[in-house]
Formats: structure tokens, sequence, C-alpha cells
């Protein structure tokens, strides 16, 4: 790892009041006042508040599966608020436009800028959302709710400039990470436990030794990292923290008693974690392009179905696993597994974070209509909005049967067989780019705003997925996990969304420190095992020397803050 849209009809009725102010709620007279959706009046001021108008729109974030809203959901919106969104994305996954942004001063009038928000902000890029938002945003305050202190950007400066696409309230229903196996290999083997790295790899080795090549010759690939680019931290370096039992912090380990920061990779039950990898290496179980083939190679290898073990997260691969399912093979898709160093661990994946405030929409000082932008992202969080991004056009996408959103059959099984038409044909899903409710929040009717919820889920399950499902005795993959609730809430958040300000001392021995591990954990990874404890031993005296200890003491600070800002 969804409103009430009937007739185009209505719709036309709506508009106007939904672009001025996102909902309105009938009076006993029969007249309307600006609080929740219903059927508005149309005038003058109310069409010229529809007048098209083009939002530039840049993402840190690649999608490229973007529509450029002529989708159907997407012409809806547009239809409804007169918006249109000329998007721009990263090439290779990075940043960088953000920073040739503030060098050139040109930006567009709105931006998803992740890590970078603290560069343009610095740069004066960012404009305040908190007078447009008292103003005009009735419904995200009402999505933010008690959450809305945890939108200020600092303890000395509670302006608003990015407003937090997490979805607010989210519970987890689903394992979307850990360590996945094709369902063909766990089938073959009887399926055995997989819990340590170990069941892991003899299940790799087991399966790989009785057949070595596909059906049409291919050899077979046991496992493969999406790790020659960013993704090393999704697929390489996260789950050496979260095999050893550590929360997803980013690249640090929080201290839960005393809020110490440190760099992940000091960790010394890390380092065995990588002694693992090294070893996988070492006996051929191990595509030895992990750590250079580009993103849209190692999709193509799993689109192939030759790749029988992913450590990744679903979101990375699911267009390429959708394709495995239009092809028929089933088989080939994947289980997940909590998987730990050994079972002395046990995986917080599901810990609680409260709200994660962070990351999110900005608009920029370029935007030439603030106003006009601030009720389009409000309509997105109204309860009409949020059930068309997240469930499309009523009797197009879904229906409503005893009173219970449920999707058409054919647009479920062109979900679950071909997402990539399913999500560029309906573009439901495609704009859940603004503030949302999470998923198991419900809208007033009493549906779910979202579709990912245990009866939907069941629903989409293959029959592949069926099968390895009960075989291990559960409804869903997460049932194998650590509930929550064994876990105490994290008051920080999550430490990948604190947000370091962008040149301070923090943020360039970060990028040391960075610059540092991306080089030493491949060549770790790779050398003769006689050879890791050497090469470990000179990453660790690299990262002293390049300040890590400083590093840790401000990082700890930026903790120690977050913790303040949020619960003070």
């Amino acid at each position: 790892m969804k409103v009430n849209t009937t007739k185009v009809a209505s719709v036309l009725m709506v508009v106007a009041l939904l672009a001025a102010t996102g909902c309105s709620k009938p009076n006993s007279d029969g007249t309307s006042s600006p609080a929740a959706s219903s059927k508005p009046s149309v005038s003058e001021s109310s069409k010229e508040a529809l007048a098209p108008m083009t939002i530039r729109f840049a993402a840190g974030d690649n999608n490229p599966l973007w529509d450029d809203m002529q989708s159907e959901v997407g012409k809806l919106i547009t239809q409804k608020t007169g918006i249109s969104i000329k998007a721009q994305f990263p090439v290779g996954g990075n940043d960088d436009l953000f920073s040739l942004m503030v060098a050139s001063n040109d930006y567009p009038d709105m931006v998803a800028a992740k890590g970078s928000a603290g560069k343009l902000k610095d740069a004066g890029a960012l404009i305040d959302l908190a007078p447009l938002i008292d103003q005009y945003a009735p419904n995200l305050k009402k999505l933010y709710g008690d959450y809305m202190k945890r939108l200020r950007w600092s303890n000395e400066d509670h302006g608003i400039y990015v407003l937090p696409t997490a979805g607010v309230n989210n519970q987890y229903f689903k394992a979307g990470a850990g360590f996945e196996l094709q369902h063909a290999v766990v089938k073959e083997l009887g399926y055995p436990p997989i819990k340590t790295v170990k069941d892991f790899e003899n299940a790799l080795k087991a399966y790989k030794d009785k057949h070595p090549t596909t059906a049409d010759g291919k050899p077979i690939i046991p496992l493969s990292l999406n790790a020659g680019e960013w993704q090393i931290l999704i697929t390489t370096t996260n789950p050496a923290v979260a095999t050893t039992g550590a929360p997803d912090e980013g690249e640090f380990y929080i201290d839960p008693k005393t809020y110490e920061a440190k760099f992940h990779y000091l960790r010394p039950e890390e380092k065995e974690y990588f002694r693992w990898l090294n070893h996988m290496n070492d006996i051929g179980l191990l595509d030895p392009e992990s750590f250079v083939q580009k993103y849209d190679q190692y999709k193509a290898k799993v689109a192939s179905g030759r790749v029988l073990g992913l450590i990744d997260a679903d979101w990375d691969y699911a267009n390429e696993e959708a394709l495995l399912k239009k092809d028929g093979k089933f088989d080939q898709t994947y289980a997940h597994f909590p998987v730990t160093l050994n079972e002395t661990y046990k995986r917080s994946d599901f810990q609680d974070t409260g709200y994660l405030a962070g990351t999110g929409i900005s608009i920029t000082k370029s935007a030439k209509d603030p106003v006009r932008i601030i009720k389009f992202l409000d309509f997105l969080a109204s309860d009409e909005g949020q059930v068309l991004v997240n469930w499309g056009i009523e009797g197009k996408h879904y229906k409503v049967e005893n009173g219970k959103h449920v999707i058409l059959d054919d647009i479920l099984k062109m979900k679950i067989n071909d997402n990539k038409k399913f999500k560029q044909t309906t573009g439901i899903e495609m704009y859940r780019m603004g503030p949302s409710y999470g998923d198991g929040v419900k809208d007033p009717t009493g549906n779910y705003y979202t579709t990912v919820f245990p009866e939907q889920i069941e629903k989409e399950y293959t029959q592949a997925d069926k099968e390895t499902l009960a075989a291990y005795k559960i409804k869903n993959f997460k049932d194998l996990w650590p509930s929550e609730k064994e876990f105490p809430v994290r008051p920080w958040g999550a430490a990948w969304n604190i947000n370091m300000e962008s040149g301070s001392e923090v943020n360039v021995l970060f990028q040391k420190c960075e610059d540092i591990m991306k080089k030493r954990i491949p060549e770790a990874i790779l050398v003769k095992p006689d050879q890791f404890d050497a090469v470990w031993d000179n990453f660790m005296k690299d990262l002293e020397k390049a300040g890590v200890n400083k590093l840790n003491q401000e990082f700890t600070r930026l903790v120690k803050e977050r913790v303040k800002l949020w619960n003070e």
C-alpha cells in the first residue's frame, strides 16, 4: 500500500459550493449554510469559481500511472471544481527538481516536496496555509480535527506550510511489506514456517534446487533487491532494522525511553543482518545485479515471474505483480512473512506512531490563486471528495447495496487482474494526493472512506492467496505479525518524517553519513565472507570521521523538539 456521486445532472448543481466552501448543510427553512455537502444553488460568483484553471504541481515521488486527469474520476473532479493538474515528477526517483527550483527561484503552484520541504521553506517558497485553512477549508479542519496542532512547523514557527497526506486515524488491516515468497515456492515446499532469515533462505534454496529455470527456460533468481537507486533504503537497509525488532524510523534508531537518536547502522545486531546478506551472495542466492540494476530492470525481473523472493514493500512492485495476475501467473505473485534475524526478535512494523504529520502538500509563493487551490484541496478532503477518490463514481464503479458501498464486479475484477488499467481507466486512488482519512475510518453513512478494510481485502484475494492463507490458518497475512497493541505509541511519530533543516549542520552531517553508507553497505554484502568484518570496521571508522556522533546529538535534539511540539 474514495463520494456519493450519482448523476451528472446533480454534479452540475453541487459543483459551485463544493468549489467555494467544500460543503453545505440544509437548514430547517430549506436554505443551505456552509457546513456539509448538499445541493447548493448556482450563483454568478460560483460560476466564476468554476472557471477552468490549471494547477502546476511537482511531486517528489514518481507516478508512472499518472493520467493527466483524463480518467473517469479525473474528469469528474475537473468538472466539479474547474481544476486540472499539470504534474511534474522526478526523473529516476530523486528530488533534484526541488534544488533546481530553489536555485532558479521558479516554482509551480503546488508541491509534494517530501524531505525537501525544509529546503523550500528556508528559501521562502512555501506560504503559510493557516489563514487559508481557517477561512476557506472547513473540510480540512474537520479531517485533521485534534491533530491540527501537529501541522505546526516548529515550536518557534506555528505556521502551517505542509498539509500532511498520511491518512488520519489510519488502521492497518494488511501487511504490505516484510519478506515475500512466491505462492509457488511455499506451496511446493508444503507451506513451511517462514519466521527467520534462515527459514527464508532454506525455502529459496530448496525451490531453486528443484526448479533452476522457469517453464520457458529462463534462469530462476532466488532473491533480487531493488538496490541500484534510492530504493536501497526500502529493500536493503530498512529490513536490517525490522528484522532486529526495531520500528521504521528511517535512518535512525530512537531509544523509546530517552529519545536518544543514533544512525541505525551503529547497532551491532544490524551488522549480523548484513552478514546474512553477504552469506546469501556468497552461496549464489542473491541476484548479483542487485546493487547496479535500475528500477526498470528490477521491475522487469519481477514481472517475468523469475524472482522467487523479495524483501520489499508491495507499492514498489505492485504494477509488476498486477502484470503477473493479468498473465494468469497467480502462483508467481507473493505472500508476506514477518521474518526476523532469529527467533529472539519480534517485529514491530505496526507500532502506532499516532498521527504522522510531516510530508504532504504545500502551496508555493508562485501560486496565482492560493484560495482556489486550498478550496480544491478542501473538496478532495470533503466526504464527497473522499468517496470519489477512493471508491469512484456510483453506478459506474460501485453501487450502494443495503446501505453499503460495494465495488462492481467488473471493476473489482479489473482491479485484481489489471491494476494498471484499473487505475488509468477509473482514476480511483490516483487522487489521494491531498489530505485524507485513513483506512478503517467511516463516513457519516457508516461506510468506510477507503476500500481497505477486512471484508474488502478478502474479496480481492486471488485463489493463490486464499490457498496460502488457508494453509497457514490465517485470514490475512497481517495475522502473522505481532499486533500493534503489543507496543506503546511513539510520541515522536516516526523519525523519517522529522524535517532536518536545509543547510543545517545536522543535514550536512546526515548527507555525509548517507554517502558513506551507500558505498559501504553494498561493498560489505558483495565481498568474500572472510573480508566482511574488515569492510564493516572501515564503515564504522568512516562514519566516526564524518561526524556521526555529532549527527546523533543533533538529531536527538530534533526528536525531543518534536515530542515537545506534539505533546504540549
